[in-house]
């Protein structure tokens, strides 16, 4: 018998119905609510730690007496009225909220209104916020992007007022006519994405309205010999190149991961002119897609032709390899988004070609690759992959599901110490792993980036593992003794000293404090069966594709949803 099972064991013997039920008054029905939550609360650690296999028998215990008091109440004309010790899923499955869990979602609650108060008050409007001399700054062309970013994380957290002040600015103020050289990649995930996931979750359609019309001034972009896009745009003339510095190639992550937001606005507005461009950038890829499935970060849009560059699953290679993935989960994983599916499992045996293994401690690692050689080094942005080979790993057979999951969890696990090795626990930019040294942090600051605790997000989904749920709270309070300040939150310069910068990142109301408040809700609130969340962590619904792989408007279907109580520039690639 385990430790502390038989304390446990005959403290319950008091919560089992039929022990009550001959005794239909109503001091047995108010000694049972008395008794089991008294229970519930004092033991809660003890259950779920250390006997998680109980978990399921104790959300049995708990629907058996709800059925037991409503019977009780039944017997007494109802005058006791219905007590409800559980939380509904869509599919009508019984969840339990933890206390804890509900405690330190509305921590990151919290966080999310101190962050977005400190951007009202000092940069409304503006792109992103400079908390420590308190101006705004317009690091995306003046598009909102913290606005824009932060929309779906105000309604998922059920702020209402705030989600109706930002929708007020979308409609009224929001204006695309800028004469700036925008990023198509970011423009894309930050902004398309932020207003297709805003319409998603709550109907309204001047979201979808405002998506179509940037998603228009950057269609120019894909107007290239192959149709693989240029990375840049003005967004006034509708200009397009490429950045200078890549030697007029385009990126890799910057032309395979805008598919998802123009498939969804296809979807939503029966256009197919936006899925065409951007299903056409994969076809051509897949023409020449290596064995391995790994491509190098630059491509010539003339010729659809790799450059000799780094192959990576970090900065410029990263969301490529999610999206294939994605793609085929938002499409339902019909026959029509297969191809996807087969080029990402390629990636990933590819992937496999890249794990190494750290002395003396075995952390699992993803190296980069230069022509026939591996660098020992991982950025953190690379810490996504563990969710998404996670989130992907059930699609294979049976052993290489079990496999690629397990490596999922030793990912992860090196990605939660790039935190805990450094004195702030908070992660630097990127790390090297060198013989008998385990790992040393790279370049040593921190923007307050999302991937761990997304990849946290999706093995406690998947698994159930509470101790994601513990790593993602270790590292939130990271964010809260080193990055919060009086007006807003603040990357570090260096995760060493603890010296702070003065730039609070967009995806960290976009993606941080949404993934960690989603690690701390019920698995039914964004569902991962319902939505897929694209690389800047907007959910956007999953619709059926059909056999030739066009779907149909489906405006008509959109429903609000109920609300409860990638890489990226700074991020680049």
């Amino acid at each position: 018998m385990a430790r502390g099972s038989r304390s446990v064991s005959s403290k319950w013997r008091y919560c089992n119905p039929s022990y009550y039920l001959k005794r239909p008054k109503r001091l047995a029905l108010l000694f049972i609510v008395f008794v089991c939550v008294s229970f519930m609360v004092w033991d809660r650690q003890t259950l779920v730690r250390e006997h998680q296999v109980e978990v399921a028998d104790l959300q049995k215990t708990v629907s058996d007496l709800q059925h037991l008091l409503e019977e009780l109440n039944n017997r007494q004309g109802g005058t006791v009225g219905k007590i409800d010790l559980r939380r509904k899923a869509k599919s009508g499955k019984e969840v339990l909220d933890d206390p804890i869990d509900v405690e330190r979602r509305e921590k990151v609650k919290e966080a999310m209104l101190h962050a977005w108060g400190s951007y009202e008050k000092y940069a409304w409007g503006q792109d992103e916020l400079q908390p420590q001399t308190k101006n705004g700054v317009n690091s995306f062309g003046g598009l909102g992007a913290t606005l824009i970013d932060s929309l779906d994380t105000l309604y998922i957290m059920g702020l209402n007022e705030q989600f109706q002040k930002a929708r007020e600015w979308v409609a009224n103020s929001l204006d695309f006519n800028k004469d700036y050289e925008a990023s198509v990649f970011e423009t894309t995930i930050r902004v398309v994405g932020g207003l297709l996931s805003a319409y998603d979750l709550s109907g309204d359609k001047v979201f979808l309205n405002k998506a179509t019309e940037i998603a228009d001034r950057l269609l120019p972009a894909w107007n290239t010999p192959t149709g693989i896009p240029y990375n840049i745009i003005n967004l006034s003339h509708g200009r397009a190149h490429n950045p200078s510095w890549t030697g007029g190639e385009s990126i890799l992550a910057d032309s395979g991961t805008e598919q998802l937001e123009f498939i969804v606005l296809s979807q939503r507005t029966g256009d197919p002119k936006y899925q065409q461009k951007v299903e056409n950038v994969i076809a051509q890829l897949n023409k020449t897609f290596p064995d391995d499935g790994l491509l190098p970060i630059y491509i010539n849009p003339h010729s659809g032709a790799a450059g000799y560059s780094p192959i990576t699953f970090g900065a410029m290679g990263d969301s490529f390899y999610e999206y294939l993935l994605k793609v085929w989960i938002q499409g339902n994983k019909t026959s029509s988004v297969k191809h996807y599916r087969d080029m990402w499992e390629k990636s990933m045996r590819g992937l496999l070609s890249l794990i190494r293994r750290s002395t003396p401690s075995s952390f699992a690692y993803i190296c980069e690759k230069n022509g026939g050689s591996l660098s020992d080094k991982m950025d953190e942005l690379a810490c996504f992959a563990p969710g998404m080979i996670a989130l992907g790993s059930a699609g294979f057979g049976a052993d290489d599901s079990n496999k690629f999951l397990s490596l999922a969890e030793e990912l992860a696990w090196t990605c939660y110490n790039f935190y805990q090795s450094t004195p702030t626990k908070l992660a630097g930019e990127n790390y090297f792993f060198y013989s008998g040294q385990d790992m040393s942090v790279g370049t040593s600051w921190n923007i307050l980036r999302p991937e761990t605790v997304e990849s946290l997000f999706y093995l406690w989904r998947l698994t159930g593992n509470k101790t994601y749920q513990e790593w993602g709270w270790n590292i939130f309070q990271a964010f809260e003794k080193n990055s919060r300040i009086e007006s807003g939150y603040v990357g570090l310069k260096d995760v060493n000293s603890g010296v702070k910068d003065n730039m609070m990142q967009s995806f960290f109301l976009a993606e941080t404090l949404k993934y960690l408040y989603l690690l701390f809700s019920p698995s039914s609130v964004i569902s991962l069966d319902e939505w897929v969340f694209n690389t800047e962590a907007h959910p956007l619904r999953i619709a059926t594709r059909s056999e030739d792989g066009i779907v149909g408007n489906i405006n008509e279907k959109q429903k609000p949803v109920p609300r409860i109580g990638g890489r990226k520039e700074g991020r680049s690639g």
